[in-house]
């Protein structure tokens, strides 16, 4: 079943083949827990809507109509269960970046590392304080390389909005670091 593609695969498990869900499972786990992560901002947290969103998207594949990806419209399923995940919780997170977390060079000094740990948790804290439509837009393009089009599949808008967004929270997150490139 690797040997198939995306579109094959939803074919099968819309058909009922558990194994062909499974390989799905397996190819976008990563993406949708990055999406649920970005989000929820908690391990646990994000594990658990990725669950919730993969048995989602299993009872929906037989409606599937293929407009967009598997993994787009797994992605807008995982948005969707993250965020009611967050209004049942009542209460937000700082939302880490996967993205910003540089792995320190071979041979870097203490300091070195503590001032790329520094920037990191900067970061951090300033994306958890944009808009939730621009933090996701630059969470996601970051952490999943998700295209604009794929972006504003997920967020429910247009590819157009999704660009706009991720410029617009990348700009903000670039002046609140003190970088006004």
């Amino acid at each position: 079943m690797r040997d198939l593609l995306d579109a094959e695969l939803v074919r099968l498990s819309g058909a009922g083949d558990g194994l062909a869900f499974g390989e799905l499972v397996e190819r976008h786990n990563g993406t949708a827990y990055a999406v649920a992560f970005s989000i929820v901002g908690e391990g646990h947290a994000a594990e658990d809507v990725v669950q919730d969103a993969f048995l989602r998207a299993w009872s929906a594949i037989r409606g599937f109509r293929g407009d967009s990806t598997f993994r787009t419209w797994l992605c807008s399923i995982v948005a969707n269960v993250a965020r009611g995940s967050l209004r049942r919780r009542r209460t937000r997170r700082e939302v880490p970046m996967v993205a910003l977390e540089v792995a320190a060079a071979p041979g870097s000094s203490p300091e070195e590392r503590a001032i790329r740990r520094s920037s990191a948790d900067r970061a951090r804290a300033f994306l958890a304080e944009l808009p939730e439509k621009q933090r996701l837009a630059v969470a996601l393009r970051i952490e999943t390389g998700m295209s604009f089009r794929e972006i504003g599949a997920a967020l429910g808008s247009s590819e157009g909005a999704a660009r706009v967004n991720y410029f617009h929270g990348l700009r903000k997150l670039r002046r609140a670091m003190g970088d006004d490139a």
